[in-house]
Protein backbone atom coordinates (compact mmCIF):
# COMPACT_ATOMS: atom_id res chain seq x y z
CA UNK A 1 0.00 0.00 0.00
CA UNK A 2 1.29 3.40 -0.96
CA UNK A 3 1.85 6.07 1.74
CA UNK A 4 -0.83 8.74 1.38
CA UNK A 5 1.21 11.38 3.29
CA UNK A 6 4.17 13.11 1.63
CA UNK A 7 7.58 12.92 3.21
CA UNK A 8 8.86 15.86 5.25
CA UNK A 9 11.32 16.75 2.47
CA UNK A 10 8.50 16.62 -0.06
CA UNK A 11 6.32 18.88 2.10
CA UNK A 12 9.12 21.42 2.50
CA UNK A 13 9.76 21.39 -1.26
CA UNK A 14 6.06 21.90 -1.94
CA UNK A 15 5.90 24.83 0.52
CA UNK A 16 8.98 26.41 -1.06
CA UNK A 17 7.44 26.16 -4.53
CA UNK A 18 4.20 27.74 -3.37
CA UNK A 19 5.98 30.58 -1.59
CA UNK A 20 4.68 29.54 1.81
CA UNK A 21 8.21 29.34 3.25
CA UNK A 22 9.51 32.85 3.73
CA UNK A 23 12.77 34.23 4.99
CA UNK A 24 12.82 35.77 8.45
CA UNK A 25 11.82 39.46 8.36
CA UNK A 26 14.29 42.31 8.46
CA UNK A 27 15.37 42.96 12.03
CA UNK A 28 16.93 45.93 13.83
CA UNK A 29 18.21 45.89 17.40
CA UNK A 30 20.03 48.28 19.73
CA UNK A 31 21.83 47.73 23.00
CA UNK A 32 21.49 51.48 23.64
CA UNK A 33 17.72 51.28 24.17
CA UNK A 34 14.88 48.79 23.80
CA UNK A 35 12.02 49.38 21.41
CA UNK A 36 9.61 51.59 23.35
CA UNK A 37 12.19 52.10 26.12
CA UNK A 38 14.05 55.08 27.48
CA UNK A 39 17.10 56.27 25.54
CA UNK A 40 20.33 55.99 27.54
CA UNK A 41 22.05 59.09 28.90
CA UNK A 42 25.08 58.32 26.71
CA UNK A 43 22.93 59.20 23.62
CA UNK A 44 21.45 62.42 25.09
CA UNK A 45 22.72 65.91 24.25
CA UNK A 46 25.54 67.25 26.47
CA UNK A 47 23.89 70.51 27.48
CA UNK A 48 22.64 70.84 31.07
CA UNK A 49 19.12 71.61 29.83
CA UNK A 50 19.16 68.29 27.89
CA UNK A 51 20.31 66.06 30.71
CA UNK A 52 24.12 66.30 30.44
CA UNK A 53 24.54 63.28 28.18
CA UNK A 54 27.54 62.14 26.17
CA UNK A 55 25.92 62.64 22.73
CA UNK A 56 27.11 59.30 21.36
CA UNK A 57 25.24 57.73 18.47
CA UNK A 58 23.42 54.56 19.52
CA UNK A 59 24.64 51.06 18.90
CA UNK A 60 22.52 49.45 16.20
CA UNK A 61 22.66 46.02 14.60
CA UNK A 62 20.67 44.41 11.82
CA UNK A 63 19.93 41.00 10.38
CA UNK A 64 17.79 39.29 7.75
CA UNK A 65 18.31 42.02 5.16
CA UNK A 66 16.29 41.68 1.95
CA UNK A 67 17.93 39.88 -0.95
CA UNK A 68 19.92 42.32 -3.09
CA UNK A 69 20.87 44.63 -0.20
CA UNK A 70 24.14 46.38 -1.05
CA UNK A 71 24.12 49.13 1.59
CA UNK A 72 22.09 50.35 4.54
CA UNK A 73 21.18 53.77 5.84
CA UNK A 74 20.23 54.88 9.36
CA UNK A 75 18.06 57.79 10.40
CA UNK A 76 17.09 59.06 13.84
CA UNK A 77 14.09 61.37 13.75
CA UNK A 78 11.97 62.97 16.47
CA UNK A 79 8.47 63.53 15.03
CA UNK A 80 7.45 65.35 18.24
CA UNK A 81 10.23 67.94 17.98
CA UNK A 82 9.91 71.47 16.61
CA UNK A 83 6.30 71.58 17.81
CA UNK A 84 5.33 68.57 15.69
CA UNK A 85 7.32 69.47 12.57
CA UNK A 86 10.03 66.98 13.51
CA UNK A 87 13.75 67.09 14.15
CA UNK A 88 16.43 65.07 12.35
CA UNK A 89 19.11 63.89 14.80
CA UNK A 90 21.18 61.45 12.75
CA UNK A 91 21.68 60.66 9.08
CA UNK A 92 24.16 57.88 8.29
CA UNK A 93 24.42 56.10 4.94
CA UNK A 94 26.73 54.27 2.51
CA UNK A 95 27.05 51.59 5.22
CA UNK A 96 28.33 48.16 4.18
CA UNK A 97 25.60 45.74 5.30
CA UNK A 98 28.17 43.01 6.00
CA UNK A 99 29.26 44.97 9.08
CA UNK A 100 26.07 43.82 10.78
CA UNK A 101 26.20 46.77 13.18
CA UNK A 102 27.51 50.17 14.11
CA UNK A 103 28.95 50.39 17.60
CA UNK A 104 27.93 53.13 20.01
CA UNK A 105 29.64 56.38 19.03
CA UNK A 106 30.73 55.05 15.61
CA UNK A 107 32.19 57.70 13.34
CA UNK A 108 34.00 55.77 10.59
CA UNK A 109 33.09 53.42 7.78
CA UNK A 110 30.04 55.33 6.54
CA UNK A 111 28.95 58.75 5.32
CA UNK A 112 27.56 61.04 7.99
CA UNK A 113 24.78 63.28 6.73
CA UNK A 114 23.55 66.61 8.07
CA UNK A 115 21.32 66.85 11.16
CA UNK A 116 18.72 69.52 12.00
CA UNK A 117 21.45 72.11 12.57
CA UNK A 118 23.16 71.34 9.27
CA UNK A 119 26.10 69.62 10.97
CA UNK A 120 27.50 66.30 9.75
CA UNK A 121 27.17 64.81 13.23
CA UNK A 122 24.93 62.84 15.52
CA UNK A 123 22.84 65.23 17.63
CA UNK A 124 21.58 63.75 20.87
CA UNK A 125 17.97 64.11 21.96
CA UNK A 126 17.23 67.36 23.78
CA UNK A 127 13.50 67.99 24.11
CA UNK A 128 12.32 71.01 26.07
CA UNK A 129 12.20 70.40 29.83
CA UNK A 130 8.69 69.59 30.95
CA UNK A 131 7.52 68.27 27.56
CA UNK A 132 6.00 64.82 27.44
CA UNK A 133 8.70 62.31 26.46
CA UNK A 134 9.51 62.59 22.77
CA UNK A 135 9.58 59.58 20.45
CA UNK A 136 12.83 58.99 18.57
CA UNK A 137 12.53 56.70 15.55
CA UNK A 138 15.78 54.91 14.72
CA UNK A 139 15.17 53.60 11.22
CA UNK A 140 17.27 51.21 9.16
CA UNK A 141 16.75 51.24 5.39
CA UNK A 142 18.17 48.46 3.20
CA UNK A 143 19.11 49.66 -0.31
CA UNK A 144 20.29 48.26 -3.62
CA UNK A 145 22.95 51.00 -3.86
CA UNK A 146 26.62 50.12 -3.41
CA UNK A 147 28.40 51.64 -0.39
CA UNK A 148 29.94 54.95 -1.41
CA UNK A 149 27.51 55.64 -4.25
CA UNK A 150 25.62 58.43 -2.48
CA UNK A 151 27.28 61.86 -2.19
CA UNK A 152 28.36 63.46 1.07
CA UNK A 153 26.29 66.17 2.73
CA UNK A 154 22.77 64.77 2.39
CA UNK A 155 20.23 65.72 5.01
CA UNK A 156 17.27 63.49 5.89
CA UNK A 157 15.06 64.78 3.08
CA UNK A 158 17.91 64.57 0.54
CA UNK A 159 18.69 61.00 1.55
CA UNK A 160 15.05 59.92 1.35
CA UNK A 161 14.79 61.48 -2.10
CA UNK A 162 18.01 59.73 -3.24
CA UNK A 163 16.67 56.40 -1.99
CA UNK A 164 13.45 56.60 -4.05
CA UNK A 165 13.39 53.45 -6.18
CA UNK A 166 16.37 51.97 -4.29
CA UNK A 167 14.89 51.09 -0.88
CA UNK A 168 14.39 47.36 -0.39
CA UNK A 169 12.95 47.42 3.12
CA UNK A 170 13.05 49.22 6.42
CA UNK A 171 12.45 48.75 10.12
CA UNK A 172 12.42 51.12 13.10
CA UNK A 173 12.93 51.09 16.83
CA UNK A 174 11.33 53.80 18.95
CA UNK A 175 13.19 55.27 21.92
CA UNK A 176 11.70 57.72 24.41
CA UNK A 177 13.30 60.64 26.18
CA UNK A 178 11.99 63.50 28.25
CA UNK A 179 13.11 65.35 31.37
Amino acid sequence: MRNRFPSLAGAVALLALTGAVKAAPLSIHSTSFNDGGRIALSQIGPDAHCGKGKQMSPQVSWSNLPQGTRSVALLMFDPDGAKGLGVSHWVAYNIDPAKGQLVEGASEGFTLGRNVRGDAAYRGPCPPAGDNPHHYALTLIATDLAPGSLPEGLDREGLLKALQGHALGGMSLIGLYGH
